[in-house]
């Protein structure tokens, strides 16, 4: 393979990684300055030139829209005024192609990408760029939240053939869908480093008519390896591989690249990464008496309190950002993505669990509060996704971060009032800017602002304890604590008057899936009735909106129409792998939460579907997509890395070990062991990139603990042993609510393990000491 340019490890583009711990994570800042584009390719091309951020408001209004106007699908409809022949994916598209004989270019995205803002103001809004493709390509828009299996495809084609991969993906396809050239960002033109967008156009476009037979033969080439290197089957092993090694061996991998100062597992840019944090607890759970064991813990938790102490998460408005430009998790890339509050509303959770300290609690309160203010649609269900691009003013040119940032001046102007019993002048405002870092130059460097449009303003991030924050005033701690809410509350009111960044009201089952377990566990853990009920309530729009009752099959998408409707796009987009594993995943904590066997029944029916729909009969483990929904795609492919959310298949194992303790049910106890054999060989290879699957493989190894609770539901006693349950960290343990012998007419619970279960208990601390042993 030849390159288009010669790329540093990183990309511009929003970023797409290799493996964990560094993340199969998603979006990129546009301060990441050290990013450029790139391309692989069959074609020799000459090296190019870098672009500069512009505007990225929506396109002229005057322009006549292109065939996108017709989709669902924000991200499309952000190119609908192009001066681009635009199509969807679909068989008109591919069917002009072989007619004419031309190469597909496929532009793969989402709504809150920086850099696909960028590319569409700079190349898709250009005349002559979209005279370009709409002559001489048939030009393809893809959500790639709409469709993951096409842009797993060519991300795996783009990975394999360049340094990395990203958002926006551009990739050139033949007639039959066989990509021969793939990038990630461009910028327009050439300069003294990288290639231009124009000018690759312009090659392809010449090598197609002069060499198009030798790039039909290299594409055909690069897919057959791509296909025998993606192959993921069982082949001649019979068993998994030992749980007990492959723990050990994914712990190491982690603890290696621990960062002790501040938490995570990268220099920069540092990633949230509930998967490893939740292989941390667990690892701790199964090795409390060891060093090891307490290590684990540790990490853990100085992960998750450094990173709600960064400014990556919002402590004005809560909520977590995308990922840190930064080692020390100060300024973030502000994208708000729903599969991050799902994952780390859990984590914190279970981090309270664990730990007892209510700082975890009040972060996954934090998380949940956002989420329902801000991502959630009136009838239940969430959205996906907030910009990280705003206009600082009304009328004004979008920048990242505009909604989030304050100047001193602000903060002094809004907090004026002196704080009472101070042993010194002090106002409300300057006790704020000390504890969250506020300086008059902006805490903002300048290498993570090269255009300068971060001057002058502060990102909030914890700087000090707050008993420290109080010695140094004189103050009273909780005195303290109050004002700092006092004046958070007041930002966030004042902060609502601003312009806000734009909101993907597009509704994914995957996503809406994990938002129903973040709500159940943390709901449950906390005895918190209201969070169950919003998760509920998820459930309820999933299998109102996004189910259909006649074929047992869930729709991947729905949107958010006016007045408080919902749409959905026609003809429909069906679920994949990631929508079944995750809603039986979020449906099977609402049960364990709630106790309500609606809820069971339903993960029952789509466990059935999605076995019948993705399940490898001669390899063993999921595929992505279906067969049919796939036809024409070059690979059908297995998901195998955990990364910002886990993999469908490492899902689905400890979906099948739950339904299995709940139902008896033999063959899923065996589609388990078939999925952890099929991925063998890569948990051997690379076990970190798979710390949710390792999990698995351990759950699978172990005995789970039944915990039987006998008393009427409703009950005071009854309720005080099912709390205790959730309060406790035992992710191998199923309680149900059951109809057996109450001892001395008093709720009882049982703990069974391998068919033998413990004397009768009455008293929540002796059930707390028996699962905690």
């Amino acid at each position: 393979m030849s390159h288009l340019s010669s790329p540093p490890k990183k990309h511009k583009g929003e970023h797409k990684g290799h493996g964990l711990p560094r993340g199969s994570e998603r979006g990129s800042s546009s301060r990441d300055k050290d990013r450029s584009a790139s391309a692989s390719s069959s074609v020799p091309m000459p090296a190019g030139g870098k672009g500069s951020r512009t505007n990225c408001s929506q396109s002229a209004p005057q322009r006549a829209p292109n065939r996108l106007i017709n989709e669902k699908s924000p991200y499309l409809l952000q190119h609908a005024y192009n001066p681009v022949d635009w199509y969807p994916w679909g068989q008109e598209a591919f069917d002009k192609a072989k007619k004419e004989n031309k190469p597909i270019f496929l532009s793969v995205g989402y709504s809150s990408c920086h850099w696909c803002h960028m590319m569409e103001e700079e190349s898709f809004q250009d005349e002559e760029i979209g005279r370009l493709l709409s002559e001489d390509f048939v030009s393809v828009k893809v959500d790639r939240e709409e469709r993951p299996d096409v842009d797993k495809v060519y991300m795996t084609f783009v990975q394999a053939t360049s340094s990395g991969g990203g958002w926006p993906m551009n990739v050139w396809l033949t007639p039959s869908l066989q990509p021969f050239v793939g990038g990630t960002y461009f910028p327009p033109e050439d300069g003294l480093t990288r290639v231009g967008f124009r000018t690759v156009l312009l090659r392809i476009r010449e090598q197609w008519k002069q060499n198009k037979n030798t790039l039909l033969e290299n594409s055909q080439r690069v897919t057959t390896a791509l296909l025998a290197r993606s192959e993921i089957s069982m082949g001649d092993r019979q068993l998994p591989p030992s749980a007990a090694t492959m723990n050990s061996r994914c712990f190491q991998q982690l603890d290696e690249g621990y960062d002790e100062e501040y938490g995570g597992f990268a220099e920069a840019p540092k990633f949230p990464t509930p998967v490893i944090l939740s292989f941390l607890f667990s690892y701790w759970l199964g090795h409390r008496l060891t060093q090891d064991g307490s290590r684990a813990q540790q990490m853990a938790l100085h992960t998750l309190k450094m990173m709600a102490n960064g400014g990556i998460r919002d402590h004005v408005g809560q909520g977590f950002h995308r990922y840190s430009t930064d080692r020390q998790w100060h300024i973030p890339h502000f994208e708000k993505m729903l599969y991050d509050q799902a994952q780390l509303a859990v984590a914190y959770s279970q981090a309270f669990q664990i730990s007892g300290d209510e700082f975890y609690s009040d972060v996954a309160r934090g998380i949940l509060q956002y989420v329902s203010r801000n991502l959630s649609h009136r009838s239940g269900g969430f959205y996906s996704a907030e910009d990280a691009d705003s206009p600082p003013e009304r009328g004004a040119r979008p920048r990242e971060g505009a909604f989030y940032v304050w100047t001193v001046k602000e903060v002094q102007q809004l907090l004026p009032e002196p704080v009472p019993g101070a042993p010194e002048p002090l106002s409300a405002g300057q006790l704020l800017m000390r504890h969250y870092g506020l300086t008059e130059a902006g805490n903002v460097s300048s290498s993570q602002d090269p255009k300068g449009e971060l001057q002058g303003q502060n990102v909030l991030t914890v700087r000090y304890s707050l008993e420290l924050t109080a010695a140094r005033f004189g103050l009273d701690v909780k005195a303290v604590q109050t004002l700092l809410d006092t004046g958070l509350e007041k930002l966030l009111q004042t902060r609502k008057h601003r312009p806000r960044p734009h909101l993907d009201t597009k509704m994914l089952a995957a996503w809406n899936g994990l938002m129903v377990s973040g709500y159940a566990v943390t709901g449950a853990i906390l005895g918190v009735e209201k969070l169950v009920s919003s998760a509920t309530n998820g459930a309820k729009f999933l299998k109102r909106h996004m189910f259909d009752v006649a074929s047992g099959r869930l729709m991947r998408t729905c949107y958010a129409g006016s007045g408080g409707t919902v749409e959905h796009s026609n003809p429909p987009c069906w679920g994949f792998l990631e929508d079944y594993a995750f809603v039986v995943r979020g449906l099977l904590d609402l049960y364990e939460a709630s106790q309500e066997s609606a809820w069971l029944e339903w993960a029952l029916r789509l466990q059935d579907t999605q076995d019948r729909l993705f399940w490898d009969s001669r390899g063993g483990g999921y595929f992505c997509s279906e067969a049919e929904l796939g036809a024409g795609l070059p690979l059908r492919l297995k998901d195998d890395q955990d990364g910002a959310e886990p993999s469908a298949n490492s899902v689905s194992a400890h979906n099948l070990l739950r339904l299995h303790g709940f139902t008896g049910h033999k063959d899923w106890l065996d589609k388990c062991a078939s999925l952890l054999t099929a991925f063998s060989e890569r948990m051997r290879r690379v076990p970190v990139a798979l710390p949710e699957m390792v999990r698995a493989l351990s759950a699978h190894q172990q005995t789970l603990k039944q915990i039987v609770i006998c008393g009427s539901p409703q009950a005071k006693d009854t309720k005080a042993l099912v709390q205790c349950v959730h309060s406790v960290y035992a992710p191998n343990k199923l309680p149900f609510l059951n109809t057996l012998r109450r001892l001395e007419d008093r709720a009882t619970a049982y703990v069974c393990e391998n068919q033998a279960c413990s004397m009768p208990i009455t008293e929540p601390c002796e059930l707390r000491k028996l699962l905690l042993q």
